[in-house]
């Protein structure tokens, strides 16, 4: 009997050791090469998303997609903080059956964005939705199918209205602009200092930051286009080969 009560008292005892350590491996888990911070497959409605829209545009969560309608400037933030190496995924459609706010343009992003005049850490919201209202951020940004779908780019901005473009990522050759109904898998990705943006397993934009924006919010972007998203995902990148 006492051998039994021994063992118990240790088994009892492993098993609290276990669970004082629980929040010390869920990190180091959360560390891991393709760890799932974050998802959302918009059937639970939209908690996870804040947006900034001009009047007259609708964001609604509708049969496990996430669907923007938009008339003149949205921004749909999420409100978890990320910090890198982060890997953000979704898919994304660029909607063109006649509707009213169907036009082919602006499968746009932010990601890692601070406001330098906000405290640290918070959401940059309190903007209309208005496109040059971003201007003070500092971000990555990439404008896919941009100015009525004659352009792609990538910038990073750098808290001014200056929003400097370099030549190499200035991109106007048809294959990289959108294409009606096509269901793009877009990958964000920020490690070592580089932001690099993926179309379809083809790394379009990749971009080594003298000055890393190792943490910040993400956002859809968009203008006047109709836009469904499906499997939004945060997680740690994958191990580099």
């Amino acid at each position: 009997m006492n051998r039994v009560r021994f063992d118990a008292r240790w088994i009892l005892r492993i098993v609290f050791c276990g669970l004082s350590l629980g929040p010390s491996q869920q990190l180091l888990a959360a560390d891991r090469p393709n760890a799932v911070l974050y998802s959302d497959d918009f059937d639970q409605g939209l908690g996870q998303w804040f947006a900034e829209q001009v009047t007259g545009g609708t964001v609604v969560a509708r049969e496990r997609a996430l669907v923007i309608e938009d008339v003149g400037g949205t921004s749909l933030w999420f409100r978890h903080r990320l910090t890198a190496p982060v890997e953000i995924s979704y898919e994304a459609e660029v909607v063109m059956t006649g509707g009213p706010h169907d036009r082919l343009s602006d499968l746009n992003c932010f990601w890692m964005a601070q406001d330098p005049a906000q405290p640290n850490g918070t959401l940059p919201t309190g903007r209309s939705g208005r496109f040059p209202d971003y201007d003070a951020l500092l971000t990555y940004y990439v404008g896919y199918g941009g100015n009525k779908n004659s352009t792609t780019r990538f910038r990073r901005y750098d808290g001014t209205a200056e929003r400097p473009l370099l030549p190499e990522h200035d991109l106007r050759e048809q294959r990289f602009l959108l294409e009606p109904n096509h269901v793009y898998h877009i990958k964000l990705v920020v490690r070592g200092g580089t932001a690099e943006f993926w179309r379809d397993g083809e790394k379009i934009f990749s971009y080594l930051d003298p000055q890393p924006l190792s943490e910040g919010y993400f956002a859809f972007r968009t203008v006047r286009s109709h836009l469904v998203i499906h499997h939004f995902k945060v997680s740690r990148p994958a191990a580099v080969p």
